[in-house]
């Protein structure tokens, strides 16, 4: 855009001139310039010119900042990585927006470069390629990303992203007794509120296998793929791993994670319906997944919700639903709302699955319709 008022300037100043000069210019049957002739002229053109396009242009200088995308933010990171390529920090930030993006191959490539700058001791970085290989092909859970799971709790035997996800691919294994031990790890780690009875749900369900008392509770058995988080029974991290969150299990589950207070004025009150055309094509089986968003920044969803699909059925979202600390609906904060119905079971989206959306102010808003009204591509 830039580039294109500069051109318009120097147009409209040689447009002035090709007017002003010859009325300026002393003629040989008139020794007399016309001065205020070429005065007016420049500023009708000048003028004329700028309120011309000020009408008809069909462009909004305000819509051009609110509508930069996640897509153009993260091509813009990755050009300033070009200028500063020993940045670990930027590169692990870039890994996480391609995870966002599901653009995994991208994110595998972003965390090995951030991997190779740390000499191997990031843990961030080693279980960044886990999960987004994992995310792109669930058979990695039997291979490297399995490796890259370990390497990293070597790395960092406190961290709750690499508990979480090594966890699922023990009970993937088979070795309820590993899976046990890294549950019971997660939990030594102060995880929110809410998250704590699904993880015990889980101990208490391998607790169950390994007496031989039985079929496995709600939550348990295989782990496959990103909707491990899904079968470890725990709807808000299967919602981040959903929404591709640049810091899913783990990071909800960090040291010292609490859950932000409550603002009573900070909450998002949808009712959910379902378009007529897809009620056959949805089931009921499959669970609903709502998640709030802020648009102008990728990462993890502000809060989210995993729910039986009935319709119409109305859905209040608050802090209380946040995925990590720091990271929360503000009252005034414009987001989006979506609803998804996971067909699959499993939280990450995929194409077929119905889905609704719409903008919401949170703090202004009241309660609003959202109509599942079509497919992910």
């Amino acid at each position: 855009m830039t580039t294109f008022v500069l051109l318009a300037a120097v147009l409209t100043v040689a447009g002035v001139l090709l007017v002003a000069i010859p009325l300026l210019r002393t003629k040989p049957s008139d020794s007399t310039p016309a001065p205020w002739a070429a005065l007016v002229a420049a500023g009708v053109l000048a003028i004329g010119s700028t309120v011309l396009y000020v009408r008809l242009t069909n462009w909004s200088w305000h819509t051009s900042v609110a509508e930069d995308t996640p897509q153009t933010m993260v091509a813009r990171l990755a050009r300033r990585l070009e200028q500063n390529p020993d940045n670990l920090e930027g590169w692990l930030m870039l890994g996480r927006s391609y995870t966002e993006l599901q653009e995994y191959q991208l994110a595998v490539r972003a965390f090995e470069r951030a991997d190779r700058l740390a000499g191997g001791k990031s843990a961030e970085a080693l279980i960044g390629q886990a999960e987004a290989l994992a995310r792109s092909d669930e058979n990695e859970l039997d291979g490297r990303a399995a490796k890259l799971i370990e390497q990293a709790l070597a790395v960092d035997p406190d961290s709750g992203k690499a508990l979480f996800f090594g966890a699922a691919v023990a009970m993937r294994k088979g070795n309820l007794p590993l899976a046990r031990e890294r549950f019971t790890r997660l939990m030594a780690l102060n995880p929110p509120d809410n998250i704590k009875p699904l993880l015990q749900k889980q101990i208490d369900s391998i607790d169950q296998q390994l007496a031989g008392g039985g079929a496995p509770g709600p939550g348990a058995g295989k782990a496959t793929g990103a909707g491990a988080a899904e079968q470890a029974g725990n709807p808000t991290v299967a919602g981040a791993a959903g929404q591709g969150a640049s810091s899913t299990a783990g990071a909800a589950m960090a040291p010292g994670g609490n859950q932000p207070a409550a603002d009573p004025n900070a909450r998002v009150r949808i009712n959910v319906t379902l378009a007529p055309t897809l009620a056959q094509s949805a089931g009921t089986a499959a669970p609903l997944f709502v998640f709030v968003r802020d648009p102008a920044r990728p990462g993890p969803p502000l809060a989210v919700k995993r729910l039986d699909s009935h319709f119409p059925q109305t859905v209040e979202l608050t802090a209380s639903d946040s995925m990590m600390p720091g990271r929360a609906i503000a009252a005034g904060q414009k987001v989006q709302v979506v609803a998804r119905i996971a067909r699959s079971g499993n939280p990450v989206g995929a194409s077929g699955d119905p889905v609704g959306e719409s903008a919401y102010q949170v703090g202004r808003d009241g309660l609003v319709n959202i109509i599942i009204d079509h497919v992910m591509p």
